[in-house]
C-alpha cells in the first residue's frame, strides 16, 4: 500500500477536527454544546457523543497498538521541550491561557495522527510490516 505525507496530513486533519470538536476554548465544541443545557437536544447529544466516542476508540487503539506508551511519552516530551524552548525565547506567551490550549489540543491530536499513520511510516522505513492479527 502507498503512503505518502499526504496521507498523513489526511490523517492529522481527521484527528485535529475530531479533538477541536470535541473540546477547544470556543463555544463551538462538543463538551460546550453538552454543558451550554444538558437536558436540550439531549437525543441529539448522545448522539454526537456516540459518534466522537466511536472515533476516539479507532484513533486510540491505532495509536496504542502502533506507538504505545512509551511512543505517546516521547513525542508529548518531544513537543513539551519545543514548548519550552519557544517560551524561554520569548516566541510563546505562556500566560496566554487560550494559546496555551490550542497548543495542547494540536499535540494531543498530532500523537492520534502519528498513532494511525506509524505503521505505514515505520514499513516505509525498515521495509517491515505490522501485524497484530494471526489468522489460523
Amino acid at each position: 500500500m502507498h503512503f505518502d505525507f499526504g496521507d498523513f496530513v489526511r490523517r492529522w486533519v481527521i484527528a485535529l477536527v475530531l479533538v477541536f470538536a470535541t473540546y477547544n476554548p470556543t463555544p463551538w465544541s462538543f463538551i460546550s454544546w453538552v454543558l451550554r443545557d444538558l437536558s436540550a437536544d439531549l437525543p441529539y447529544k448522545a448522539l454526537a457523543g456516540v459518534v466522537l466516542f466511536i472515533a476516539y476508540v479507532i484513533f486510540l487503539r491505532a495509536t496504542w497498538r502502533s506507538i504505545g506508551a512509551f511512543g505517546i511519552l516521547l513525542v508529548a516530551a518531544l513537543f513539551g521541550a519545543l514548548f519550552w524552548v519557544l517560551a524561554d525565547l520569548r516566541l510563546l506567551d505562556t500566560g496566554n491561557r487560550d494559546l496555551v490550549t490550542w497548543l495542547i489540543l494540536t499535540v494531543a491530536a498530532t500523537i492520534l495522527g502519528i498513532g494511525v499513520s506509524w505503521s505505514h511510516v515505520r514499513r516505509r522505513i525498515s521495509g517491515q510490516a505490522d501485524v497484530d492479527d494471526v489468522e489460523d
